[in-house]
């Protein structure tokens, strides 16, 4: 070529990643066993389409997707075409050195392969296979995750090579954007490895639009490498039928199916096969887990989690946004509280600076369904003001985790604010939801720790038999809620605020105010097995109700007709009796 055309293609190279890319570049393709041109599929094209137009990105791959690959190629082409004034500087980031260097010496051999017309060279006195600068002083630096990788070195661009196999977290992840925070790139890469700290947590982010990554999602069956013998077949769990193939018909199996009709076909319940995916399926010993995180891209939580992914998954379906948002954001609220249904708050106090939050759930006993929902850091006293304006609106019966102290505080002042409505441990009584006069020596509260076994257990028993959680932050939470060393517990870097509060709530539900809805209907029974005639001899009605009236709650022993307002349909089918407002 001749210096106009040289400069017609470095123009059409610099503006075209995707031409750049296919006609300069070879790559090895191990279905042939050899070298051949660079061809992006579509979905690689719009991977590199997103790198192009996103400053940050992450992407969804299955096993031997090519990402890795693809993203080097890119990463080569930005390097040769960099300027002196404007180099790049690459971090690639994984959980194991080598993985690291796997993908620097990938850019490597696509930087040799570029023509002479653009190739800048390698500089000689930096030129090692986890560290090596251009002689237009861009560099490339591979190196395992620790907090302390970025010391000293502050990347254009910043690549996570299988991000959630990353073990370091929260902390690694705070630090990457503290050095990003000029200006640089991000690049995330992997196949899901259940809710894991760095990877998951982006992506779920980004699907619900609560930051700025661009999510690139690759599906095999649009690979053509492995797509070429492409069925879809009518199945629930493709497993069986790898291992059932005989029986099976062929009105159950689709062939030469447009790309334009795969969503709707997954819809109608048909799953994707071919001679690639079977053989996959095979070295990944049909484990349904791996096959569903490595080849089909879905995020399951592990084989240690408490609540587990099918109850998640179906519980997630009632899951909406809040009618309203007070308070920044931290209190959400989905339903206005209804005359004569029976509310109970979960609330779990932290010190109001620390890692954790003070959350505190109401639930609506009758309809069995979450309503509101607080989430922040404030000290327990400012907990008890918010909560208390809550329950008053609610008529919430409030249930208080005291395990190590922080709770006290709120209940206390709960009972300053005159808000006696509150659980107490170890009281025996057939009505749990009221206040009791003999408890007034007592903290109000739950010792969470004390009864952890029974409370998880009745929190998981409440989800399964179809208890409506309506918040995502809660969702969020039972996805990262695991079994560590036999104990409930959070995972690192992760929280579990809100599921305290909300398994308070369902416990007592489920083992106080159960009882006394028992008790109510037996006194219903009872009541309705009275015939009461115009010559049947009655006391007077009136007085007799408000004699000993149930305390439903302010100072004790002082009662009012609103104190057996919620009582008066016991005595409806009495002549005589008080109406009921």
């Amino acid at each position: 070529m001749n210096k106009e055309e040289i400069y017609q293609e470095y123009i059409k190279c610099h503006q075209d990643s995707a031409y750049a890319l296919n006609t300069y570049l070879e790559t090895y393709d191990n279905t042939q066993n050899k070298y051949v041109p660079f061809k992006l599929f579509p979905e690689q094209k719009t991977v590199v389409s997103n790198y192009e137009k996103h400053n940050d990105n992450i992407v969804l791959k299955y096993r031997q997707a090519g990402v890795s690959t693809v993203t080097a190629a890119w990463i080569s082409k930005k390097l040769q075409f960099a300027s002196k004034d404007k180099p790049e500087k690459i971090l690639i980031l994984a959980n194991k050195l080598d993985t690291a260097t796997e993908m620097a010496n990938k850019i490597k051999v696509f930087l040799r392969q570029w023509p002479t017309w653009v190739d800048v060279g390698f500089d000689k006195d930096k030129n090692s296979q986890k560290h090596y600068r251009l002689n237009n002083d861009s560099e490339v630096k591979a190196v395992a995750t620790s907090v302390d990788a970025l010391r000293g070195y502050t990347p254009t661009i910043l690549i996570f090579d299988e991000a959630a196999y990353i073990e370091t977290g929260a902390d690694l992840w705070a630090a990457c954007m503290a050095s990003l925070s000029t200006g640089g790139q991000v690049i995330v890469i992997s196949t899901p490895n259940g809710f894991d700290q760095i990877y998951y947590e982006i992506y779920d982010q980004a699907v619900r639009e609560l930051n700025d990554f661009k999510i690139s999602v690759l599906k095999w069956y649009n690979d053509p490498r492995f797509n070429k013998d492409l069925k879809w077949v009518k199945t629930k769990d493709i497993i069986h039928y790898l291992l059932n193939t005989e029986d099976y018909d062929e009105t159950k199996e689709l062939k030469n199916v447009g790309v334009d009709n795969y969503a709707s076909l997954l819809k109608d319940g048909y799953k994707p096969y071919s001679g690639w995916f079977e053989e996959m399926s095979k070295k990944l010993k049909y484990d349904r887990r791996k096959i569903s995180q490595e080849l089909e891209g879905a995020f399951l939580g592990s084989g240690d989690n408490v609540i587990s992914s099918e109850i998640i998954e179906s519980i997630s379906e009632n899951v909406c946004e809040p009618k309203e948002k007070w308070m920044g954001n931290s209190l959400w609220v989905w339903k206005e509280p209804k005359e004569g249904h029976k509310y109970i708050m979960g609330v779990d106090v932290s010190r109001g600076d620390s890692d954790d939050f003070t959350s505190f759930i109401i639930i609506d006993f009758d309809e069995r369904e979450q309503v509101l929902e607080y989430l922040g850091k404030i000290p327990p006293d400012i907990a008890a003001e918010i909560a208390y304006k809550w329950a008053v609106k609610y008529s919430a019966f409030i249930v208080t985790d005291i395990t190590g102290g922080m709770g006290v505080a709120t209940s206390r002042k709960l009972l300053e604010l005159g808000y006696k409505d509150q659980y107490y441990d170890g009281i025996k009584s057939n009505d749990l939801w009221k206040y009791n006069p003999n408890q007034e020596d007592r903290t109000p509260g739950i010792n969470f720790n004390s009864k952890r076994a029974q409370i998880i257990q009745s929190l998981e028993e409440q989800l399964r038999t179809g208890f409506i959680v309506r918040s995502q932050r809660l969702i969020n939470e039972f996805k990262t809620f695991v079994y560590i060393n036999g104990r409930a517990d959070h995972m690192r870097g992760h929280h579990d605020d809100l599921i305290m509060a909300i398994a308070m709530s369902l416990y007592v539900a489920q083992n106080s105010f159960t009882q006394l809805k028992k008790n109510v209907e037996q006194a219903k029974a009872m009541i309705d097995s009275w015939t009461v005639t115009e010559e049947t001899h009655r006391p007077n009605p009136t007085p007799s109700i408000y004699q000993t009236p149930p305390n439903l709650g302010g100072n004790p022993g002082m009662a009012t007709p609103n104190d057996a307002k919620d009582y008066l349909w016991l005595f409806s089918g009495l002549k005589g009796a008080p109406k009921q407002q």
